[in-house]
C-alpha cells in the first residue's frame, strides 16, 4: 500500500510539503492566540490564508499518497510549524500582562525602582505563610514583562513573580514607553 520513493522530484514535493504545512501552522498557531485576546480583524485574515494553504498543501499530499513520505512531512510540518507559531508569537508579545509580585522585605524598594522607571504599579499589604508581605501589581505590555522581572530580580532574587494575560484593558495610567 505505501511506497517510499527518493526521487529528485519526490523530495522537492516533500520539502515545499514541510515549509509550507510549517508556514501554515504557524499561522494558525498565531491566530489562536490573537482569537485568546479577542482581535477579530487578525483572526479572520489569518484563518481565511491558512485554511487556503492548508487545501493545496493537502491536494500536494492527496495526489500522492501512498509516497509514506508526504504522510511523514505533512505531520512532522504540523509538529515543527506549531512550535515556530509560538516563537514568533512569543517574539510579537501582542497584548498586555498582569505582573504579581510578592516580596517579603523589598515590596517599598521594588515600588521605588518599578516607578522610577515610569511603570504605573499598586502595592497590597497582606500575610503570607511567615508573616507581612507586600503585593505589587503592574499591568505592561506582554513585551515589558521581562524588563519587569529583571528589575525585580536586582533587588529581590527570592521574590515570587507571576504573570497572566490581560483579555482587555480600559483606561489607567500607562507607561509611556
Amino acid at each position: 500500500m505505501f511506497s517510499f520513493q527518493l526521487t529528485q522530484q519526490s523530495i522537492l514535493i516533500a520539502l515545499m510539503i514541510f515549509a509550507v504545512r510549517v508556514i501554515a501552522t504557524s499561522l494558525d498557531t498565531i491566530r489562536v492566540i490573537f482569537t485568546m485576546r479577542s482581535n477579530k480583524f487578525w483572526v479572520w485574515m489569518l484563518g481565511f490564508l491558512n485554511s487556503s494553504i492548508w487545501v493545496l498543501t493537502f491536494a500536494f499530499v492527496l495526489s500522492d499518497i501512498n509516497n509514506i513520505l508526504n504522510v511523514i512531512v505533512y505531520a512532522g510540518g504540523f509538529a515543527t510549524g506549531n512550535v515556530v507559531g509560538m516563537l514568533i508569537e512569543e517574539k510579537l508579545a501582542v497584548g498586555f500582562s498582569e505582573v504579581r509580585v510578592i516580596s517579603s522585605q523589598w515590596g517599598a524598594a521594588i515600588l521605588e525602582v518599578l516607578r522610577e522607571h515610569n511603570y504605573a504599579v499598586t502595592e497590597i499589604p497582606a500575610r503570607g505563610k511567615d508573616g507581612m508581605v507586600s503585593v505589587i501589581t503592574c499591568s505592561v505590555r506582554r513585551g515589558q514583562v521581562q524588563e519587569i522581572e529583571k528589575l525585580v530580580r536586582e533587588i529581590d532574587e527570592n521574590a515570587f513573580i507571576t504573570m497572566e494575560d490581560v483579555v482587555s484593558v480600559r483606561r489607567g495610567f500607562w507607561r509611556a514607553k
